[in-house]
């Protein structure tokens, strides 16, 4: 059985991201590295708070951002995620804003995802957060995803 992965909406903006920095040009280049070469090796997956993040933006590829996710099967959202987000926002291990970060995380905890691909290292890939985040977890009796950039993921799934 393939690794699954819950891909959030940073990975579709860094592959067609236009900034010319340094860090946005790397990021750039590992999203399609992985997207390209490896994603195949796991069973990606997504939601509908992803597309309505990326269709809710006002930014140049978007139509690109929602045609590169739209092949990916959806999670549900089923009524126990609300309760979860709510539990991450009191614990404070994510922001406030129900809709954003900690709505991510609950859908990839509660569907057991392996990993949580994300390029949010403020909220989501943060070994700061990660200890806070498997001991509510463990509270709720939810799997703990690795929460994972695309340069994590380059050496494969071996």
């Amino acid at each position: 059985m393939k690794t699954k992965i819950y891909v959030e909406t940073s990975i579709p903006s860094f592959y067609y991201e236009t900034r010319a920095d340094a860090e946005m040009i790397a990021r750039r280049g590992w999203t399609r590295q992985f997207w390209d070469n490896l994603s195949q090796n796991y069973f990606l997956v997504t939601s509908l708070a992803v597309l309505d993040e990326l269709n809710n933006g006002d930014y140049p590829k978007k139509e690109k951002c929602l045609e590169l996710m739209e092949k990916l099967p959806l999670v549900s959202i089923e009524p126990e995620i609300a309760a979860i987000v709510q539990a991450y926002i009191h614990h404070k291990i994510m922001p406030g804003n129900p809709l954003g970060d900690a709505l991510h995380l609950a859908l990839a905890s509660f569907h057991k995802c392996d990993f949580l691909l994300t390029w949010n290292c403020k909220h989501l890939a943060n070994a700061n957060k990660f200890g806070h985040i498997r001991i509510v977890n463990s509270l709720l009796d939810l799997h703990n995803p690795l929460l994972v950039t695309p340069l994590e993921l380059l050496g494969g799934n071996e």
